[in-house]
């Protein structure tokens, strides 16, 4: 018996560490640089890209029939030496809006001839992708300027950061300016309506709003006009410089700089470069928004989303399963009603969480978000504001998902708290509430912390539930931001087990997307993790203030 329980234990830490350990070294090295492969095949074609993955595999006859007559006999010996296997290697090649496809297979056998050039610029855009190819001018209105690799690559160093500035710039106005007179213009319309309801439609207060209204609207317009007059002049500033690419197959292509998200050339990168890059791509994973469809670009609203959503659930799971808690350890007889409520809490933790969603579906949003909308927001109507999903109703359908877990544990922490204690405080006088808020609660605290945090690890990875209550593929709007009333809690979030089933089921490019599972899969265990060890680090200080049995 010694053996077989040693042995499942070691299976199981087997398990858990290889599973770890796959997410941690695909995780960590997808933002490393890799060096970037010219291959010429036997039947003439050239590419151009990163090796991303080699496997070996057995080609049928139908691959070598469609190679040329001509350049058969090698593969079929070298397949005959290697007893019909072959390896193959699957190349990053970019450039979407020439060749079609983000990634292309080459067998080993077809291949003949490879190299690396030396000034091979990998382009990282702000749509279509990659572009793999060599810079061979750089245009100013226009006009040629630079006309060898090395010049145009100078010349783009000089520019890039004046035009990023300006395309910064540029996304300000658009997405804060123009967001700020759109605002205002709804407001307007808001209290029309507001008006019209309370009032009538023929009313003085209406009237009052519409005459409100038409000023904000010329006001508007001029803002609009100013607006717009300052981003086409940024963007003429931008299109005057441009770089001109040419892949391995001869193509050639103007790309605006404007476009360019970064560019390096990515074999001559040396260590210092390649890490000055790496950290480059951390940086904007960690702080920047999504783009190319989530598959590239960063994932803060993703973690802002989540932590935000996981504090407001701790806020709300916390007070009802301590007070429960408290009710069915120190207040509530034992009986057949008690026993029968603890065996319904315990099979609740049992329930698939994907029912819970519905249920936050059905009562929150449609029930709870409809009535607060026909009370509160009602000129906002047909337009739902809190009758559809939300961080709220997600925070509150994951409250009462993980509500069992701090019942339980919480239940536990006071059963392990002396009776000669409470008996001690009742001798002395204190009042059954005294005794649990003087005596009872200090002490049961250090396990109460720990149930609050399982419930906020287990509700910062659950998924399923959120896909029905407010999590959506792209939220450009925080569910908190400097914009009164400054919490938004009925708005849509990102959340990022969420962006991980995005990204593995519903990208377009899904190979493109997998190194990004794994780094956001990464980072999800850090941040779960990172909750484990607050958890561990409060329980540790509340043991030492507060003398308590161990739980």
């Amino acid at each position: 018996m010694l053996w077989l329980t040693a042995g499942a234990l070691a299976a199981a830490l087997l398990m858990i560490g290889g599973l770890i350990a796959l997410v941690l070294v695909q995780g960590v090295s997808t933002f490393w640089p890799s060096k970037v492969m010219q291959i010429e095949t036997s039947d003439g074609r050239r590419l151009m890209g990163e090796v991303t993955r080699v496997q070996s595999y057995r080609p049928s006859a139908a691959v070598l029939e469609a190679l040329p007559e001509r350049s058969r006999d090698r593969p079929r010996a070298a397949l005959a030496r290697a007893e019909g296997s072959a390896q193959r290697r699957l190349l990053r090649i970019g450039n979407y809006e020439l060749t079609g496809e983000h990634f292309a297979w080459v067998s080993d056998f077809e291949i003949g001839s490879e190299s690396m050039p030396r000034w091979v610029v990998v382009i990282e855009r702000r749509t279509w992708g990659r572009f793999y190819g060599e810079p061979v001018a750089f245009t100013v209105d226009d006009a040629i300027v630079a006309d060898t690799p090395q010049e145009a690559w100078h010349r783009y160093e000089a520019a890039i950061g004046e035009v990023q500035e300006r395309w910064r710039e540029r996304r300000r106005l658009e997405t804060h300016e123009i967001g700020e007179v759109n605002g205002r213009l709804e407001q307007g319309r808001l209290r029309i309506r507001a008006a019209e309801l309370e009032h009538g439609r023929h009313s003085a207060e209406r009237a009052r709003a519409e005459a409100e209204f038409a000023d904000a609207q010329a006001q508007a317009t001029a803002d609009f006009e100013r607006i717009r007059a300052a981003v086409r002049a940024l963007d003429a500033e931008n299109a005057r410089y441009r770089l001109v690419m040419r892949t391995a197959a001869g193509q050639e292509a103007n790309i605006a700089l404007a476009d360019i998200v970064r560019a390096y050339p990515a074999n001559v990168l040396g260590p210092a470069g390649s890490l000055q890059l790496y950290l480059s791509r951390w940086w904007e994973f960690l702080a920047d928004e999504p783009r190319e469809a989530n598959s590239e670009g960063g994932v803060f609203p993703a973690i802002f989303g989540t932590v935000a959503m996981t504090l407001i659930m701790s806020l709300l799971v916390t007070p009802f399963g301590v007070l429960s808690a408290l009710y069915l350890r120190e207040y509530a007889r034992g009986g057949i009603v008690i026993s029968t409520v603890r065996i319904a809490i315990n099979n609740l933790a049992g329930v698939p969480s994907i029912v819970f969603g519905v249920f936050g579906l059905g009562f929150f949003c449609y029930i709870v978000g409809a009535g607060v909308d026909q009370l509160l927001f009602a000129e906002k109507l047909p337009t739902p504001t809190f009758g559809t999903g939300g961080i709220l109703w997600a925070s509150l359908t994951l409250a009462l998902l993980t509500l069992p877990v701090v019942i339980v544990a919480t239940e536990e922490a006071l059963a392990a708290v002396p009776n000669s204690m409470r008996e001690g405080s009742y001798a002395c006088g204190a009042s059954k509430w005294q005794t649990i808020q003087r005596i009872v609660l200090p002490r049961a605290l250090p396990g109460i912390m720990t149930g609050m945090i399982l419930a906020i690890a287990r509700g910062a990875g659950e998924v399923a539930p959120l896909m029905l209550v407010g999590a959506v593929k792209l939220a450009p709007e925080l569910p908190i931001d400097a914009t009164a009333p400054f919490l938004h809690l009925e708005r849509s979030f990102m959340h990022l087990g969420f962006h991980i089933y995005d990204l593995g089921f519903q990208s377009q490019n899904s190979e493109a997307a997998k190194p990004m599972v794994f780094t956001t899969t990464l980072l999800l265990i850090a941040l779960v993790t990172l909750l484990n060890l607050t958890a561990i680090w409060l329980r540790g200080r509340l043991r030492r203030r507060f003398v308590s049995s161990q739980f």
